[in-house]
């Protein structure tokens, strides 16, 4: 069976949930109906099951709830392992990320993923990609495996991961309450203390800013370590000066456009060169971008390890 595909005692309780729900992923990663012999049907998900709407839509965000712990597990079959923030706190009022190796160790070459904000947790780029479409268009599987063969470390961030239920009530998460503030205690604790030898980023969305605000807390690990950054239509502001020319010949962003993939649009907001992604719309672009993030990732590896063994 495929790497999308569980046997009836291997499922885990979100999949059971989605069945319960009347819905189970297939072999090719796409959700489908269940059908009235158990099975899984060709039948693609469908909103309005309901007349009332706000039955429709309570129906989808409890399916949409089970998709967290669906890829959390999906990372972990593909070998990534959980490693708990703040490492102090009780598991149950903890977030955590993902990396492979379990322990990172001066890795020769490590990649960092940052999904958007919203629903979407550790491991998606687009939820309603994954409903409507498959696990490989709105997942960041395809990502993990391209840089897994490539020879990379990975860190999968988990940015909105940031509150807990705790005795019904919802807590934050000590100091981890933010996309930013999750993003720099991995970045100082995991990412700079692992002492790579070089840093890739691939954030998509709100993503996009989180890195910016991590270059500008770090520029010199920036400038030192990091060789390159593929941004999809991520959501950038204005740089300051000194991490523009730190950062602008290392970046590319990939926007929604319907010019094909890697026209050159414009430079963007500090200079960052903006290409099209291939498609038109936000969600898809991750998907859409997928050769030509690592393409460009490859050849700025290949500039910067020449430039490191002059």
């Amino acid at each position: 069976m495929s790497e999308y595909s569980s046997t009836s005692n291997t499922l885990s309780k979100a999949e059971k949930e989605l069945i319960k729900l009347g819905y189970a992923f297939n072999q090719a990663g796409q959700l489908r109906k269940i059908d009235k012999f158990g099975k899984v049907s060709d039948e693609p998900f469908e909103f309005d099951v309901f007349q009332d709407q706000e039955k429709n839509q309570a129906h989808y965000e409890k399916l949409a709830d089970q998709i967290p712990e669906i890829v959390y597990d999906l990372l972990e079959k593909n070998g990534l392992s959980r490693t708990y923030i703040p490492e102090t706190a009780p598991l149950e009022e903890a977030t955590f990320f993902f990396t492979s190796p379990e322990h990172l160790h001066k890795p020769k070459k490590l990649i960092v993923i940052i999904h958007g904000r919203g629903f979407v947790r550790a491991g998606q780029w687009a939820r309603s990609l994954i409903i409507n479409n498959s696990l490989d268009h709105g997942t960041q599987l395809p990502y993990i495996r391209r840089a897994q063969e490539l020879g990379y470390d990975i860190l999968v961030t988990n940015t909105n991961d940031n509150y807990r239920n705790v005795d019904g009530k919802r807590v934050p998460i000590t100091g981890l309450n933010t996309a930013a503030a999750h993003a720099i205690y991995v970045w100082e604790k995991y990412v700079m203390d692992c002492e790579p030898e070089a840093v890739a980023i691939v954030a998509h969305s709100a993503g996009g800013a989180v890195t910016l605000d991590l270059a500008q807390r770090f520029p010199d690990f920036f400038n030192k370590y990091v060789f390159g950054i593929a941004f999809t239509d991520a959501a950038l502001y204005v740089l300051n000066e000194s991490v523009k020319k730190i950062i602008s010949e290392k970046t590319c962003n990939w926007i929604a456009s319907n010019e094909p993939l890697d026209t050159e649009i414009e430079l963007g907001k500090g200079n960052i060169k903006m290409v099209s992604a291939g498609h038109n719309k936000h969600e898809w672009t991750s998907c859409s971008a997928f050769e030509s993030v690592f393409k460009f990732l490859e050849e700025k590896y290949d500039e910067f390890s020449k430039n490191h063994n002059k």
